[in-house]
Protein backbone atom coordinates (compact mmCIF):
# COMPACT_ATOMS: atom_id res chain seq x y z
CA UNK A 1 0.00 0.00 0.00
CA UNK A 2 2.83 2.34 0.80
CA UNK A 3 4.69 1.52 -2.41
CA UNK A 4 1.57 2.18 -4.51
CA UNK A 5 1.22 5.60 -3.00
CA UNK A 6 4.87 6.30 -3.69
CA UNK A 7 4.49 5.25 -7.28
CA UNK A 8 1.33 7.31 -7.71
CA UNK A 9 3.12 10.35 -6.29
CA UNK A 10 6.00 9.96 -8.70
CA UNK A 11 3.64 9.66 -11.65
CA UNK A 12 1.74 12.71 -10.48
CA UNK A 13 4.97 14.73 -10.21
CA UNK A 14 6.07 13.47 -13.62
CA UNK A 15 2.71 14.47 -15.13
CA UNK A 16 2.96 17.89 -13.59
CA UNK A 17 6.53 18.21 -14.88
CA UNK A 18 5.56 17.14 -18.39
CA UNK A 19 2.58 19.49 -18.31
CA UNK A 20 4.86 22.34 -17.26
CA UNK A 21 7.35 21.49 -20.00
CA UNK A 22 4.54 21.29 -22.56
CA UNK A 23 3.15 24.66 -21.48
CA UNK A 24 6.60 26.25 -21.65
CA UNK A 25 7.27 24.80 -25.08
CA UNK A 26 3.84 25.92 -26.30
CA UNK A 27 4.37 29.45 -24.96
CA UNK A 28 7.81 29.63 -26.57
CA UNK A 29 6.52 28.43 -29.87
CA UNK A 30 3.60 30.90 -29.82
CA UNK A 31 5.88 33.82 -28.90
CA UNK A 32 8.47 32.95 -31.56
CA UNK A 33 5.86 32.49 -34.35
CA UNK A 34 4.11 35.83 -33.73
CA UNK A 35 7.43 37.69 -33.44
CA UNK A 36 8.41 36.62 -36.95
CA UNK A 37 6.79 38.80 -39.71
CA UNK A 38 4.21 36.75 -41.49
CA UNK A 39 4.21 36.53 -45.29
CA UNK A 40 2.13 39.28 -46.92
CA UNK A 41 0.05 36.75 -48.81
CA UNK A 42 -1.06 35.09 -45.55
CA UNK A 43 -1.57 38.15 -43.36
CA UNK A 44 -3.07 40.66 -45.88
CA UNK A 45 -4.48 38.79 -48.86
CA UNK A 46 -6.51 41.74 -50.28
CA UNK A 47 -3.58 44.22 -50.16
CA UNK A 48 -1.31 41.67 -51.82
CA UNK A 49 -3.66 41.37 -54.79
CA UNK A 50 -3.75 45.15 -55.28
CA UNK A 51 0.00 45.48 -55.12
CA UNK A 52 0.43 42.55 -57.46
CA UNK A 53 -1.98 44.22 -59.92
CA UNK A 54 -0.11 47.51 -59.68
CA UNK A 55 3.21 45.76 -60.18
CA UNK A 56 1.76 44.00 -63.19
CA UNK A 57 0.57 47.28 -64.71
CA UNK A 58 3.92 48.92 -63.98
CA UNK A 59 5.74 46.08 -65.70
CA UNK A 60 3.39 46.33 -68.68
CA UNK A 61 3.89 50.12 -69.04
CA UNK A 62 7.64 49.68 -68.68
CA UNK A 63 7.60 46.99 -71.33
CA UNK A 64 5.56 49.22 -73.69
CA UNK A 65 7.92 52.15 -73.11
CA UNK A 66 10.94 49.99 -73.78
CA UNK A 67 9.26 48.71 -76.96
CA UNK A 68 8.57 52.29 -78.12
CA UNK A 69 12.17 53.27 -77.41
CA UNK A 70 13.37 50.29 -79.42
CA UNK A 71 10.98 51.26 -82.24
CA UNK A 72 12.26 54.87 -82.27
CA UNK A 73 15.85 53.66 -82.24
CA UNK A 74 15.09 51.35 -85.17
CA UNK A 75 13.54 54.25 -87.13
CA UNK A 76 16.47 56.55 -86.36
CA UNK A 77 18.87 53.81 -87.34
CA UNK A 78 16.89 53.31 -90.55
CA UNK A 79 16.98 57.03 -91.41
CA UNK A 80 20.70 57.20 -90.68
CA UNK A 81 21.23 54.20 -92.90
CA UNK A 82 19.27 55.85 -95.71
CA UNK A 83 21.31 59.06 -95.36
CA UNK A 84 24.51 57.11 -95.22
CA UNK A 85 23.69 55.07 -98.31
CA UNK A 86 21.87 57.80 -100.27
CA UNK A 87 23.12 58.73 -103.77
CA UNK A 88 23.65 62.33 -102.63
CA UNK A 89 25.92 61.07 -99.86
CA UNK A 90 27.87 58.92 -102.30
CA UNK A 91 28.21 61.88 -104.69
CA UNK A 92 29.50 64.01 -101.84
CA UNK A 93 32.09 61.36 -100.98
CA UNK A 94 33.28 61.29 -104.59
CA UNK A 95 33.59 65.08 -104.82
CA UNK A 96 36.98 66.60 -104.27
CA UNK A 97 35.38 69.90 -103.23
CA UNK A 98 34.34 69.61 -99.57
CA UNK A 99 31.63 72.28 -99.97
CA UNK A 100 27.98 71.12 -99.96
CA UNK A 101 26.59 70.13 -103.39
CA UNK A 102 23.55 72.39 -103.22
CA UNK A 103 23.36 76.12 -103.32
CA UNK A 104 22.96 78.00 -100.01
CA UNK A 105 19.42 78.81 -98.94
CA UNK A 106 17.95 81.94 -100.43
CA UNK A 107 18.11 84.98 -98.24
CA UNK A 108 14.79 86.63 -97.54
CA UNK A 109 14.03 89.20 -100.19
CA UNK A 110 12.79 91.84 -97.77
CA UNK A 111 12.59 92.37 -94.07
CA UNK A 112 9.36 93.00 -92.24
CA UNK A 113 8.01 96.47 -93.12
CA UNK A 114 8.42 99.32 -90.67
CA UNK A 115 5.99 102.19 -90.19
CA UNK A 116 8.38 105.11 -89.77
CA UNK A 117 12.06 105.94 -89.81
CA UNK A 118 14.03 106.74 -86.68
CA UNK A 119 14.56 110.49 -86.46
CA UNK A 120 17.99 111.61 -85.31
CA UNK A 121 18.32 114.04 -82.39
CA UNK A 122 18.30 117.71 -83.25
CA UNK A 123 21.61 119.22 -84.24
CA UNK A 124 21.23 121.82 -81.49
CA UNK A 125 18.82 122.81 -78.75
CA UNK A 126 17.79 125.84 -80.74
CA UNK A 127 16.42 123.69 -83.62
CA UNK A 128 17.76 126.28 -86.03
CA UNK A 129 17.88 125.83 -89.79
CA UNK A 130 21.53 126.85 -89.95
CA UNK A 131 22.64 124.20 -87.46
CA UNK A 132 20.60 121.49 -89.18
CA UNK A 133 21.91 122.53 -92.61
CA UNK A 134 25.52 122.60 -91.36
CA UNK A 135 25.25 119.02 -90.06
CA UNK A 136 23.46 117.77 -93.18
CA UNK A 137 25.81 119.43 -95.70
CA UNK A 138 28.86 118.29 -93.78
CA UNK A 139 27.55 114.73 -93.92
CA UNK A 140 26.83 114.60 -97.67
CA UNK A 141 30.10 116.28 -98.73
CA UNK A 142 32.51 113.93 -96.90
CA UNK A 143 32.97 110.46 -98.47
CA UNK A 144 33.07 107.68 -95.90
CA UNK A 145 35.08 105.09 -97.85
CA UNK A 146 37.75 105.36 -100.50
CA UNK A 147 37.02 103.77 -103.87
CA UNK A 148 39.40 103.45 -106.79
CA UNK A 149 38.81 103.22 -109.66
CA UNK A 150 35.46 104.83 -110.41
CA UNK A 151 33.47 103.67 -113.42
CA UNK A 152 32.64 107.24 -114.47
CA UNK A 153 36.33 107.96 -115.04
CA UNK A 154 36.64 104.97 -117.38
CA UNK A 155 33.33 105.61 -119.15
CA UNK A 156 33.81 109.32 -119.81
CA UNK A 157 35.25 110.23 -123.21
CA UNK A 158 38.53 112.10 -123.21
CA UNK A 159 38.14 115.87 -123.01
CA UNK A 160 34.49 115.70 -121.85
CA UNK A 161 33.22 118.52 -119.66
CA UNK A 162 30.26 119.26 -117.38
CA UNK A 163 28.20 116.56 -115.70
CA UNK A 164 29.94 113.50 -117.12
CA UNK A 165 31.57 112.73 -113.77
CA UNK A 166 28.37 113.18 -111.75
CA UNK A 167 27.36 109.51 -111.81
CA UNK A 168 29.94 107.01 -110.65
CA UNK A 169 30.06 103.37 -109.57
CA UNK A 170 32.76 101.80 -107.45
CA UNK A 171 35.00 99.24 -109.17
CA UNK A 172 37.27 98.72 -106.19
CA UNK A 173 38.21 95.01 -105.98
CA UNK A 174 37.27 94.89 -102.29
CA UNK A 175 33.63 95.20 -103.38
CA UNK A 176 31.76 92.74 -105.55
CA UNK A 177 30.79 94.73 -108.66
CA UNK A 178 34.06 94.08 -110.52
CA UNK A 179 33.77 90.32 -110.04
CA UNK A 180 30.12 90.42 -111.07
CA UNK A 181 31.01 92.29 -114.26
CA UNK A 182 33.73 89.79 -115.11
CA UNK A 183 31.33 86.88 -114.65
CA UNK A 184 28.59 88.66 -116.70
CA UNK A 185 26.12 88.43 -113.82
CA UNK A 186 25.68 92.09 -112.88
CA UNK A 187 22.31 93.84 -113.17
CA UNK A 188 21.69 97.59 -113.41
CA UNK A 189 18.49 99.55 -112.77
CA UNK A 190 18.42 103.15 -114.02
CA UNK A 191 15.43 105.40 -113.27
CA UNK A 192 15.05 108.81 -114.87
CA UNK A 193 12.40 111.33 -115.85
CA UNK A 194 13.26 112.67 -119.27
CA UNK A 195 16.41 112.65 -121.36
CA UNK A 196 19.39 111.95 -119.09
CA UNK A 197 23.02 111.26 -119.77
CA UNK A 198 23.29 107.47 -120.10
CA UNK A 199 27.00 107.15 -120.75
CA UNK A 200 27.42 105.17 -117.52
CA UNK A 201 24.63 102.75 -118.51
CA UNK A 202 26.21 102.17 -121.94
CA UNK A 203 29.58 101.54 -120.34
CA UNK A 204 28.15 99.00 -117.91
CA UNK A 205 26.17 97.29 -120.68
CA UNK A 206 29.29 96.94 -122.82
CA UNK A 207 31.07 95.54 -119.78
CA UNK A 208 28.63 92.63 -119.65
CA UNK A 209 25.93 93.94 -117.30
CA UNK A 210 22.21 93.47 -117.82
CA UNK A 211 20.96 97.06 -117.94
CA UNK A 212 17.31 98.07 -117.45
CA UNK A 213 16.40 101.72 -118.05
CA UNK A 214 13.02 102.90 -116.76
CA UNK A 215 11.25 105.92 -118.26
CA UNK A 216 7.47 106.42 -117.97
CA UNK A 217 7.37 108.59 -121.11
CA UNK A 218 8.22 105.75 -123.51
CA UNK A 219 5.61 104.82 -126.11
CA UNK A 220 6.09 101.07 -125.83
CA UNK A 221 5.85 99.07 -122.58
CA UNK A 222 9.16 97.26 -123.21
CA UNK A 223 11.83 97.76 -125.81
CA UNK A 224 15.31 96.36 -126.34
CA UNK A 225 17.64 98.99 -127.72
CA UNK A 226 21.19 97.96 -128.56
CA UNK A 227 22.53 96.30 -125.40
CA UNK A 228 19.94 97.77 -122.97
CA UNK A 229 16.32 97.13 -122.03
CA UNK A 230 13.91 100.10 -121.91
CA UNK A 231 10.69 100.00 -119.87
CA UNK A 232 7.71 102.37 -119.71
CA UNK A 233 7.83 102.40 -115.95
CA UNK A 234 9.19 104.42 -113.05
CA UNK A 235 9.80 103.90 -109.36
CA UNK A 236 7.57 105.43 -106.70
CA UNK A 237 7.12 105.22 -102.91
CA UNK A 238 3.72 103.56 -103.26
CA UNK A 239 1.97 101.22 -105.64
CA UNK A 240 -0.82 102.64 -107.85
CA UNK A 241 -4.48 102.47 -106.99
CA UNK A 242 -5.92 99.18 -108.37
CA UNK A 243 -8.86 101.08 -109.86
CA UNK A 244 -6.48 103.24 -111.89
CA UNK A 245 -4.58 100.19 -113.05
CA UNK A 246 -7.78 98.51 -114.20
CA UNK A 247 -8.88 101.64 -116.07
CA UNK A 248 -5.60 102.24 -117.92
CA UNK A 249 -4.59 98.56 -118.32
CA UNK A 250 -1.12 99.32 -117.02
CA UNK A 251 0.65 101.23 -114.26
CA UNK A 252 3.63 103.42 -115.06
CA UNK A 253 4.84 103.81 -111.45
CA UNK A 254 5.47 101.14 -108.84
CA UNK A 255 7.49 100.59 -105.70
CA UNK A 256 10.95 99.12 -106.22
CA UNK A 257 10.00 95.98 -104.31
CA UNK A 258 7.02 95.45 -106.63
CA UNK A 259 9.18 95.98 -109.73
CA UNK A 260 11.72 93.44 -108.51
CA UNK A 261 8.97 90.90 -107.91
CA UNK A 262 7.32 91.58 -111.28
CA UNK A 263 10.61 91.16 -113.13
CA UNK A 264 11.63 88.12 -111.09
CA UNK A 265 14.80 89.81 -109.83
CA UNK A 266 16.10 89.30 -106.32
CA UNK A 267 19.03 91.70 -106.48
CA UNK A 268 20.33 94.77 -108.30
CA UNK A 269 24.04 95.47 -108.38
CA UNK A 270 23.59 99.18 -109.13
CA UNK A 271 20.48 101.32 -108.62
CA UNK A 272 20.68 104.75 -110.26
CA UNK A 273 17.82 107.24 -109.77
CA UNK A 274 17.17 110.85 -110.69
CA UNK A 275 13.59 111.35 -109.56
CA UNK A 276 13.30 115.16 -109.51
CA UNK A 277 12.49 115.67 -105.81
CA UNK A 278 10.62 112.37 -105.33
CA UNK A 279 13.83 110.72 -104.11
CA UNK A 280 13.17 111.40 -100.40
CA UNK A 281 9.89 109.47 -100.18
CA UNK A 282 11.28 106.73 -102.47
CA UNK A 283 14.32 106.39 -100.23
CA UNK A 284 12.04 106.25 -97.20
CA UNK A 285 10.10 103.39 -98.80
CA UNK A 286 13.32 101.48 -99.51
CA UNK A 287 14.32 101.87 -95.86
CA UNK A 288 10.95 100.97 -94.35
CA UNK A 289 10.39 97.89 -96.52
CA UNK A 290 13.96 96.61 -96.24
CA UNK A 291 14.51 96.65 -100.01
CA UNK A 292 18.00 98.11 -99.55
CA UNK A 293 19.24 94.61 -98.77
CA UNK A 294 18.75 93.84 -102.47
CA UNK A 295 20.91 96.75 -103.69
CA UNK A 296 24.70 96.69 -104.07
CA UNK A 297 25.34 100.34 -104.95
CA UNK A 298 22.97 103.31 -104.80
CA UNK A 299 23.43 106.38 -107.01
CA UNK A 300 21.02 109.17 -106.18
CA UNK A 301 20.58 112.81 -107.12
CA UNK A 302 19.33 114.88 -104.20
CA UNK A 303 17.34 118.06 -104.80
CA UNK A 304 17.56 120.56 -101.97
CA UNK A 305 15.85 123.66 -103.32
CA UNK A 306 12.57 122.54 -101.68
CA UNK A 307 11.37 119.88 -99.25
CA UNK A 308 10.28 117.36 -101.88
CA UNK A 309 7.05 115.61 -102.68
CA UNK A 310 4.90 114.93 -99.58
CA UNK A 311 7.62 116.01 -97.15
CA UNK A 312 6.00 118.24 -94.54
CA UNK A 313 7.21 120.37 -91.67
CA UNK A 314 9.11 123.59 -91.11
CA UNK A 315 12.56 124.00 -92.64
CA UNK A 316 14.61 122.71 -89.67
CA UNK A 317 12.31 119.64 -89.41
CA UNK A 318 12.69 118.94 -93.13
CA UNK A 319 16.49 118.98 -92.94
CA UNK A 320 16.41 116.79 -89.84
CA UNK A 321 14.23 114.34 -91.78
CA UNK A 322 16.69 114.36 -94.71
CA UNK A 323 19.61 113.71 -92.37
CA UNK A 324 17.75 110.92 -90.58
CA UNK A 325 17.11 109.15 -93.92
CA UNK A 326 20.80 109.23 -94.78
CA UNK A 327 21.66 107.86 -91.33
CA UNK A 328 19.24 105.02 -92.02
CA UNK A 329 21.32 104.30 -95.12
CA UNK A 330 24.41 104.13 -92.94
CA UNK A 331 22.70 101.71 -90.54
CA UNK A 332 21.90 99.56 -93.59
CA UNK A 333 25.69 99.29 -94.23
CA UNK A 334 25.78 101.86 -97.05
CA UNK A 335 28.85 104.10 -97.18
CA UNK A 336 29.25 107.26 -99.25
CA UNK A 337 32.15 107.05 -101.73
CA UNK A 338 31.45 109.76 -104.32
CA UNK A 339 30.00 113.28 -104.18
CA UNK A 340 29.35 115.61 -107.11
CA UNK A 341 27.91 119.11 -107.14
CA UNK A 342 27.06 120.70 -110.47
CA UNK A 343 28.38 124.29 -110.47
CA UNK A 344 25.74 125.25 -113.04
CA UNK A 345 22.93 124.59 -110.55
CA UNK A 346 21.59 127.55 -108.52
CA UNK A 347 22.63 127.88 -104.89
CA UNK A 348 19.29 127.37 -103.23
CA UNK A 349 18.65 125.46 -100.03
CA UNK A 350 14.93 125.35 -99.19
CA UNK A 351 14.46 128.50 -101.28
CA UNK A 352 17.24 130.28 -99.38
CA UNK A 353 20.95 130.81 -99.71
CA UNK A 354 22.20 128.78 -96.77
CA UNK A 355 25.96 128.21 -96.42
CA UNK A 356 26.27 128.69 -100.20
CA UNK A 357 24.88 125.17 -100.71
CA UNK A 358 23.98 123.93 -104.18
CA UNK A 359 20.43 122.98 -105.01
CA UNK A 360 21.45 119.50 -106.24
CA UNK A 361 24.07 116.89 -105.26
CA UNK A 362 24.74 113.53 -106.89
CA UNK A 363 25.82 110.97 -104.30
CA UNK A 364 27.02 107.37 -104.62
CA UNK A 365 26.91 104.77 -101.85
CA UNK A 366 28.20 101.20 -101.72
CA UNK A 367 26.68 98.46 -99.57
CA UNK A 368 29.75 97.19 -97.71
CA UNK A 369 27.93 94.04 -96.49
CA UNK A 370 26.25 93.16 -99.77
CA UNK A 371 26.76 89.54 -100.81
CA UNK A 372 25.13 88.62 -104.14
Amino acid sequence: MGSERLTLGLLLRLGILLTTVYVCVHVYLETGWRGTPAPLALEHPIQSKQQLGQQSRTKRVTAETEEQDRSVKRRISYVRTLKKDSPAKKRDENREDPSPPCCPPLRPHRKAPRWHIDLEPWASESHSLEEEAKRFLGYITRPQVLCSPLASEEAAPEGSQGSTGAWAVCLDPKFSLTQRMQSKHCRIYSFGLGVDDQSLEHFLAKSGCEVHCFNPSLKQPHLQQAEMWLHRLSVDWRDPNPAIVAQHQYANTKKLGTILNDFGHRQVDVLKADMESAEWKILENLVLEGVLDSVGQLLLELHLHWAGFEVAGDDPSVVRYWFSLLKELERANFRLFHVHSDPAKPHLFLHKNVLNASSAYTLSWVNTEWKP
